[in-house]
């Protein structure tokens, strides 16, 4: 197990009450906190604000261009500086890719407890996140710092989408399928690994996942039939469905069995190695989220697991699902699999887990 470079210095999970998307506020207090700022008037070029809770915003340039703004940052979810930057870059970056755009650039936002972490391992932080900004073909030109008690790290992502190829977290109808493009189980690795109980195998699995860049979004979003992207983060499959479904007016079907799960993530849940994050998540759903009778709460707490740098949630026409599945083949995306189906809603739009 990789630990921090730099023995005498405290490892950055124990540095943080949560790690990664874990960190995030739970979707119904988020709800309450935004009550009566999505009220506020906007400019006719916004054409994605926070009205369906979308990935990122997108203002319109010109009648080819429309900039993508985004912001993610979070604690610690790994112990080694060069890959947690990795990590919380990649998860920033994913918010671009989901709306179907391309990075351009980013900003580095960088909080450190400056008394406790040396200047080389802030640094290596940064070079973690420098890298997968290189890989992505953008630079960083630029940030701010702060001395702060716990250590926090992400961008701002910009990146451009021509108008008319926004794909927005609304755009799901009825009779289309969806696809997850990584397996769930983030968050449970991420609670092993603070509990000491994470084998050196499922590290290597959460480190591949988190920093692999959801690059098939731009071929996705160009694809006549791909009709919503999201990507699935900090409130589990269930909350970004649950999104998907309110702002697209329909009922999201998921089969469950269909879902792919890293495999040693099924056997940590079932022993109650889950984040506090999924069970929060779980309860913000409401009557949003149904479950099938005997659901186990293994099953509830991957379904409601956050998922930090997590997996695009497509919803398209079943004519192009094999188009969907093999743009996500030629990514190296093998795990990707269709796990359920759009349909007409009878009342309040929601997920069924089947």
């Amino acid at each position: 197990m990789k630990t921090t470079e730099h023995d005498a210095e405290p490892r950055l999970t124990s540095l943080s009450r949560g790690g990664g998307c874990g960190c995030k506020i739970a979707p119904a207090v988020l709800s309450e906190i935004l009550r009566n700022t999505a009220a506020m008037p906007v400019p006719e070029d916004l054409l994605v604000g926070l009205e369906t809770s979308d990935d990122a915003a997108v203002y319109r340039l010109n009648s080819e261009q429309a900039l993508i703004a985004t912001t993610d940052f979070f604690m610690p979810v790994v112990d080694d500086p060069f890959d947690f930057g990795r990590i919380a870059a990649a998860n920033a970056l994913s918010d671009v890719y989901a709306m179907g755009g391309t990075p351009i650039m980013a900003l580095a936002l960088v909080g450190m407890p400056v008394n406790r972490l040396s200047t080389v391992t802030i640094g290596r932080i940064l070079e973690g996140g420098a890298t997968i900004c290189r890989e992505a073909g953008i630079p960083v030109v630029g940030g701010h710092t702060i001395d702060s008690v716990e250590a926090i790290y992400g961008l701002v992502a910009l990146g451009l989408v021509h108008p008319d190829r926004i794909k927005r977290n609304s755009g799901a109808r009825p009779g289309d399928c969806l696809v997850l493009g990584k397996p769930l189980g983030i968050g449970v690795f991420s609670a092993a690994l603070k509990k000491g109980v994470l084998s050196e195998a499922a590290y290597e699995e959460l480190i591949a996942s988190t920093t692999r860049l959801n690059r098939p979004g731009p071929d996705l979003a160009a694809l006549d039939g791909v009709n919503a992207i999201t990507d699935v983060t900090g409130f589990g499959l269930g909350g970004h469905a649950l999104e998907m479904a309110r702002g697209s007016g329909c009922d999201l079907h998921i089969d469950w069995q269909a879902v792919p799960v890293f495999e040693t993530a099924r056997p940590l849940a079932a022993e109650g190695i889950v984040t506090g994050a999924s069970g929060r998540n779980l309860a913000s759903y409401g009557t949003g989220v149904t479950l099938p009778d005997g659901f186990a709460a293994a099953d509830q707490a991957l379904l409601s697991d956050p998922q930090t740098s997590g997996g695009l949630l497509v919803s398209c026409r079943p004519e192009v699902l094999g188009d969907v599945m093999e743009l996500f083949a030629r990514a190296g995306f093998a795990e990707a699999a269709p796990v359920g189906t759009v349909r007409e809603s009878s009342g309040a739009p929601g997920v069924s887990v089947v």
